[in-house]
């Protein structure tokens, strides 16, 4: 379930020696008693915010929003991450100390944008790389390190710039920032977007006002394993010229190594049962795990096919009494299950209740899952209920054995 923000809510959830700290650092309320004020009680505090002029105002409660996004275990992971980059082996050390002695991931998350703001961009491009689902994963690349330097990360902007440019009509500008996270090499691209009109208050007037945003391009390189994950939501032709870009730039390859095809595939067969029966660790904290839509396709005629759905709410087996029910008048043997729905409830935080989360695996390799803490959690939890890709190549050798 997404986190809703609000201003007001965000100055009770944060304490009063922070907030102060944020608001002197600007040199605003500088008479105002925050030791007075009620902790978790900002009303009075909420009422001075209200006058603040809107451009100024505007402008911090971007800044209050962002490090909300920041207030969470995966905020906090990624704050980490980025601080092990910029800091030597005792200052991190010391950092980490530091911030793990706080209660809660708010007061985390604003020291790191007061007193270490050096760590801030990364761990936010982080974090979202982190929330972003359905990336493409290229393997078969030379071992090479990643070229980070000026002209290598400004010919890839270039090259990107060029292609949407050329192809779309847009993408006339980018920039690409390059990041490292542990042994892994995390590039941001933001190509120039179509220019757009919005809806929007000005300076208290309601106006349509033009503006050019820009939309995302991420690259995630590991050097150990020769692999490249893509993520970018436009064109499926886009992407092999997109990785040729990455490889010619930051790999200085001459051309775009053959990728081999993914043999892997989700054995989504024994979900046809009512009786199978996910597999999850005690410490993992997956409750329960439903299925709540089960797609079969047609081995006789290709496009057929038969989506199963049903309110789970009261009844965890509804779908499998639909799924019985046709098959008294359909031969199941003529059908495949090529696409489940699934729900997990999943417990993040000891303090709350379990959260659902709700995901699609589609035959041969496809899969919803973020590669967050929760999407990776409940991907050990397909591999050991036996749902999780396997090469078939490795499968026909083992059998031949």
């Amino acid at each position: 379930m997404a986190r809703h923000y609000s201003t007001k809510d965000f100055f009770r959830q944060m304490p009063n020696d922070l907030l102060a700290r944020y608001f002197r650092k600007g040199n605003l309320f500088q008479d105002f008693d925050f030791a007075t004020m009620k902790e978790g009680n900002p009303i009075a505090l909420f009422d001075a915010w209200l006058l603040i002029p809107d451009g100024q105002r505007d402008i911090m409660d971007t800044e209050f929003r962002e490090i909300f996004v920041m207030s969470c275990e995966k905020g906090f992971t990624a704050i980490i991450d980025e601080a092990g980059f910029q800091f030597k082996d005792n200052d991190f050390e010391v950092f980490v100390e530091k911030l793990s002695a706080f209660p809660n991931h708010y007061q985390r998350a604003m020291i790191t944008f007061l007193d270490h703001n050096t760590c801030w961009k990364g761990a936010t491009r982080f974090y979202h790389a982190d929330t972003l689902p359905y990336w493409r994963k290229r393997k078969n690349f030379s071992q090479k390190p990643a070229a980070v330097d000026d002209a290598s990360i400004k010919q890839l902007a270039q090259l990107i710039s060029n292609y949407f440019h050329y192809t779309e009509g847009r993408g006339k500008n980018c920039v690409v920032e390059p990041y490292r996270r542990g042994e892994l090499d995390y590039f941001f691209a933001y190509p120039e977007d179509y220019s757009q009109q919005s809806i929007e208050w000005v300076n208290g007037e309601f106006d349509c006002r033009p503006h050019n945003p820009a939309f995302e391009v991420i690259y995630v390189y590991s050097q150990s394993e020769g692999s490249l994950d893509l993520n970018f939501r436009g064109s499926y032709k886009a992407i092999e010229p997109l990785q040729g870009m990455f490889a010619e730039a930051i790999l200085k390859l001459d051309k775009l190594p053959p990728d081999p095809k993914d043999t892997r595939v989700y054995d989504l067969a024994p979900l046809l049962q009512k009786s199978f029966d996910f597999t999850f660790t005690t410490g993992s904290g997956i409750e329960k795990v439903i299925v709540k839509k089960l797609r079969l396709s047609s081995r006789v005629k290709k496009g057929d096919r038969i989506t199963l759905e049903a309110d789970t709410t009261q009844k965890p087996d509804a779908v499998y009494t639909l799924l019985n029910q046709i098959s008294k008048t359909l031969p199941m043997s003529m059908y495949n299950i090529t696409q489940v729905e699934l729900a997990a409830s999943v417990v993040v935080d000891a303090d709350k209740v379990a959260k659902m989360v709700t995901f699609r695996i589609t035959y041969p390799n496809s899969c919803s899952l973020k590669y967050d803490e929760v999407g990776l959690k409940l991907r050990d939890m397909l591999e050991e209920s036996g749902i999780e890709p396997k090469e078939l190549i490795q499968e026909i050798k083992i059998a031949e054995a």
